[in-house]
């Protein structure tokens, strides 16, 4: 496939996604006017689902916006080829300099490259994250974050995605230097094992980083919790509330990690918004997942899915025409990347659909074991109140459920429990 072809296909392919995405958002706003599902009916007054529409409204505006800002901007860098015009100076400048990197150029350039791109973007989406945290998460009540912690959060997350971006992309680039288009399986492997290890240590390593996680302390709601972990054989000292509030009122919990490194994570909002009954039904929600093998699963899975997505990577790697599709004048490992990206993205958003319809399968099946071990009402009282406390949309539209959602709706999960008032 010529250079021009492959250029037109992926704007055919930008512009089509676009269009589809609009037409969800669409019937998805349009979908918010419904009236008060009767299974929420009971926790909500009239006011408050009213303020859930109209958080919702005004969230997928700043959305809308955002996504209109960001198809314009890679229309005109594709079309314009300026994404492969921004490599080629870059490239041409470090050969420049081949009395500092010498062999380091090739790396130099891809990363140097990447690093613009990355830091370019994300200045351009601050004030779209600014606007939606200091007016829009405060007008409703929910943002708690500070300007020095909105700042701070930003340093760290450049922090680590200069180190492990930069890592990691250095490795896949060592890789093709090395091995060429049989780079993908290797790096596959190392990438998998890479996967593993931040399941396992994400709670320990990572998120502390952000957040203060405190072992859940001696009191009635460990003592529930001990009780319901040994009647279900499910041994897990490693019980954490995590300071959530110290950035939003909102909550939540989850569950990382297998064997003796499995974490359970409540947010500090959660136990104070919810009765011990209702904990207790998420805490069985939550090892659900673990007891019907849920998270491993979906390790599996995405291990599949990234090999796969490596392999075809790998037929195009080395293609000068989707390189020169991008404006630049030669090959490039870099544009290729992000080509592909752009290429492939309609197979992604297809594996996308078929995880989340497994995703949504899972937690009905987390809920049936909650209901089971638990309390089926109880778990009902906990999802009505962490959507009305969230927020969240109670009635958006079955298409986009259908394409972007990993957890059912929430009145979707009551009526597979059997509660529907």
């Amino acid at each position: 496939m010529d250079a021009i072809t492959i250029k037109y296909l992926i704007i055919g392919i930008l512009i089509f996604d676009f269009v589809v995405e609009r037409i969800l958002d669409y019937l998805n706003i349009k979908n918010l006017n419904a009236p008060l599902p009767a299974n929420v009916a009971g926790v909500y007054e009239t006011s408050e689902y009213e303020k859930s529409q109209a958080y919702q409204k005004e969230k997928e505006k700043v959305e809308q916006i955002e996504s209109f800002f960001q198809f314009g901007l890679y229309l005109l860098l594709l079309t314009q080829g300026y994404l492969g015009g921004l490599y080629d100076y870059i490239h041409m400048n470090v050969l420049q300099m081949h009395h500092f990197f010498v062999s380091w150029s090739f790396y130099a350039s891809n990363l140097l490259f990447f690093g613009i791109l990355f830091i370019v973007s994300d200045l351009l989406s601050t004030p779209f994250s600014i606007y939606n945290t200091f007016v829009v998460e405060n007008k409703y009540g929910f943002n708690k974050s500070t300007v020095k912690l909105f700042i701070t959060d930003k340093l760290k997350g450049y922090v680590l995605a200069i180190i492990i971006g930069g890592l990691v992309i250095s490795l896949l680039l060592f890789l093709i230097q090395q091995l060429d288009t049989s780079f993908w399986w290797i790096f596959w492997i190392i990438i998998s094992a890479l996967i593993v290890c931040m399941n396992m240590f994400y709670t320990s390593l990572l998120l502390p980083l952000f957040n203060k996680l405190t072992p859940l302390g001696e009191g009635e709601l460990k003592d529930a919790i001990q009780t319901y972990c040994k009647k279900e054989n499910f041994p897990v000292d490693n019980i954490y509330i995590m300071d959530g509030s110290k950035r939003s009122n909102k909550a939540n919990a989850f569950f990382s990690g297998f064997g003796k490194k499995k974490k359970i994570v409540l947010f500090d909002t959660l136990v104070d918004q919810h009765s011990i009954p209702e904990l207790i039904a998420i805490l069985a929600h939550e090892a659900g997942h673990f007891k019907k093998k849920h998270i491993i699963q979906m390790m599996i899975l995405s291990v599949f899915q990234i090999g796969v997505y490596l392999f075809l990577l790998s037929l195009l790697i080395k293609n000068e025409n989707l390189s020169i599709a991008l404006g630049a004048t030669g090959n490039s490992i870099a544009l290729n990347l992000i080509g592909f990206g752009l290429l492939f993205s309609p197979v992604s958003s297809i594996t996308g659909i078929l995880v989340n319809l497994l995703s949504r399968k899972n937690e009905y099946e987390a809920d049936a074991f909650a209901a089971q071990t638990s309390s089926a009402k109880d778990l009902g009282v906990a999802l009505k109140n962490l959507s009305k406390k969230n927020l969240s949309n109670l009635t958006p539209h079955p298409a986009y459920v259908f394409l972007h959602y990993s957890h059912p709706p929430v009145t979707q999960r009551l009526d597979a429990m059997g509660i529907h008032n």
